[in-house]
């Protein structure tokens, strides 16, 4: 079930992150070293300018290519409150209506009988199906882990839908809105507006990561729930705290969704079994 949640508005509130995680790993050294060099922020549009935009807060280092890094995603289950912010920062995001959610937020029920939220963007998945089964190439994957849609090549036979696991793509039935040129964009890193006739779904904002900014819906979860990190450098954070992420995920028993598919993915869940969330 959807959880709807907050509207964001222009003008945002933007809070600063911390020098240090709790790993001890700063952000800046994060930032540096597995994000690229920063870029524009007008293509985010209104109210989306975000806590890393500073350019003396990045301190991005121009080094590297597309491929040296390796994009994950982890999101903390324990601090999901259901809000939906995620949902609606990345529909802002991409300018998607508001009947089309590229991050699904579930209320689930555990083995008590409580509940609890688990939000589901496309799961970037390392062998996945929606790429295998594409008849056109639409669907492929980056050197840096990103799964996307070139939309220009997409025919809208919808057999990446049937074929993905996660139910994650939508289809664009309606006539893209009318938006600023500014904020249009044509590349399979980020499509603005969608195209009528295609398939969309989560692109990881990958188009931020290259420019050193953070997924929108990391930017936006008020909880810190949701972490971005570098497979490379072994490194995550939720904008908040900065951790080693081989040490996060196996401490904090995580897990992949429908990981027995063999679909490989890269986001991870931590449902947690007793441990302090040091809020």
């Amino acid at each position: 079930m959807r959880i709807s949640g907050p509207r964001i508005e222009p003008g945002a509130s933007t809070s600063s992150l911390n020098e240090k995680g709790s790993s001890g790993i700063t952000r800046r050294r994060f930032l540096g070293g597995a994000l690229l060099g920063a870029g524009a922020l007008g293509v985010l549009g209104e109210g989306l300018a975000g806590r890393v935009a500073a350019a003396e807060d990045l301190e991005l280092a121009e080094t590297g290519k597309i491929g040296d890094q390796q994009w994950a995603m982890v999101i903390d289950l324990r601090r999901c409150d259901g809000c939906g912010e995620c949902t609606t920062a990345c529909q802002k995001m991409h300018h998607l209506p508001e009947t089309q959610e590229w991050i699904k937020v579930h209320e689930l029920e555990d083995a008590t009988g409580g509940t609890y939220f688990m939000p589901i963007p496309c799961q970037m998945c390392e062998n996945a199906p929606c790429v295998r089964v594409c008849p056109v190439g639409a669907s492929f994957y980056q050197e840096d882990g990103a799964v996307v849609i070139d939309q220009n090549v997409c025919i809208g036979c919808r057999m990446c839908m049937a074929a993905c696991p996660y139910g994650v793509r939508t289809f664009n039935w309606e006539d893209p809105p009318n938006i600023p040129e500014r904020f249009r964009s044509s590349t399979p890193e980020f499509t603005v507006p969608q195209k009528k006739g295609t398939v969309g779904k989560c692109d990881n904002c990958v188009h931020a990561l290259r420019e050193g900014r953070f997924p929108a819906c990391v930017e936006f979860c008020s909880m810190e729930a949701i972490y971005v990190g570098d497979l490379v450098d072994d490194t995550a954070t939720n904008g908040h705290d900065t951790v080693v992420l081989s040490d996060f995920l196996r401490d904090n028993d995580a897990f992949r969704f429908k990981e027995e598919m063999g679909t490989a993915p890269r986001v991870y869940y931590i449902a947690g079994h007793g441990q302090d969330l040091d809020y």
